[in-house]
C-alpha cells in the first residue's frame, strides 16, 4: 500500500506561522532596506528559518516578493481571491452605477493603502532594471486591468456609460485614476486622507464614465 503524505492541522498551521513569519521578514527588509537589501538570506534570517525553505518553497526571490504583494494587498493569508471577496460583491451587487463606482473607488483605495509603500519599491526596483521584478510588476499591472475590465463591462451593459465612451477607453480611465500611485501620492505625499481621495475619485470616475443620467447631472 502506497504510503500518503502526512498531512495534519497541526502542520498546516505551522507552515501558515512560518510564512508569516517569512513575509513579515520580506516586508521589513523591503521597506527599510530596499530591494537589494531583500535578500533570501537575510529574510531568512530575520524569519529564523533556513535559505533552502525559502527557496524550496517561492524558488525565487521575485516569486517570494509576488506571494508578499498578494497577501498585502489581500490583508491576510486566506485563499480566497479578491472576486470572492465581501467587498467585491457588495460592487457586483450595486445597481446604481454611481453607488457601483462610489463602492469601488473604496475599495481601491482599500487596496491601495495596505500595498502602496510596499508596490513603490518594487515598481522603483523593476524600473531600475531588475528582469524578475519586471514581470512582477507586469504580472500585477495585467491583474488590475482585468478588474478594470469586469466593472466597465457590467457598466456597459447596464447602458450607463458615458455616450461615444468606448469600453476599452473606460478601462483605460478606470486604470489610471484608481493606479496605485496616484492614490499612494495623494495620501503620503500630498496629505490627504483615504476618506478626501475616496470622494474626489468617486466624483472623478461618475464625471469621465457614466451618462449624464447616472451621474447626477
Amino acid at each position: 500500500m502506497a504510503r500518503r503524505p502526512y498531512d495534519s492541522p497541526v502542520r498546516r498551521e505551522q507552515a501558515r506561522r512560518t510564512e508569516r513569519a517569512v513575509l513579515a521578514a520580506a516586508h521589513t527588509l523591503l521597506l527599510d532596506e530596499g530591494w537589494t537589501g531583500m535578500t533570501m538570506t537575510a529574510v531568512a534570517a530575520r524569519a529564523g528559518v533556513s535559505s533552502q525553505l525559502l527557496y524550496k518553497t517561492y524558488g525565487t526571490k521575485a516569486a517570494l516578493a509576488k506571494r508578499l504583494y498578494d497577501v498585502t494587498l489581500m490583508g491576510d493569508d486566506e485563499p480566497e481571491p479578491l472576486r470572492d471577496r465581501p467587498e467585491l460583491a457588495a460592487v457586483v451587487a450595486e445597481q446604481d452605477p454611481a453607488q457601483k463606482l462610489a463602492l469601488y473607488a473604496r475599495l481601491a483605495v482599500t487596496l491601495s493603502v495596505r500595498v502602496g509603500p510596499l508596490y513603490a519599491r518594487l515598481r522603483g526596483a523593476a524600473t531600475a532594471g531588475d528582469p524578475g521584478l519586471a514581470e512582477l510588476v507586469a504580472t500585477t499591472e495585467r491583474e488590475r486591468a482585468t478588474g478594470n475590465a469586469g466593472l466597465a463591462r457590467d457598466l456597459a451593459r447596464r447602458g450607463a456609460l458615458r455616450p461615444g465612451l468606448t469600453r476599452q477607453r473606460a478601462v483605460d480611465i478606470v486604470f489610471t485614476l484608481l493606479s496605485i500611485e496616484v492614490i499612494d501620492r495623494l495620501i503620503t505625499e500630498r496629505g490627504w486622507s483615504p476618506a478626501e481621495v475616496e470622494t474626489l475619485l468617486a466624483q472623478q470616475l461618475c464625471c469621465a464614465l457614466l451618462a449624464p443620467d447616472d451621474d447626477g447631472r
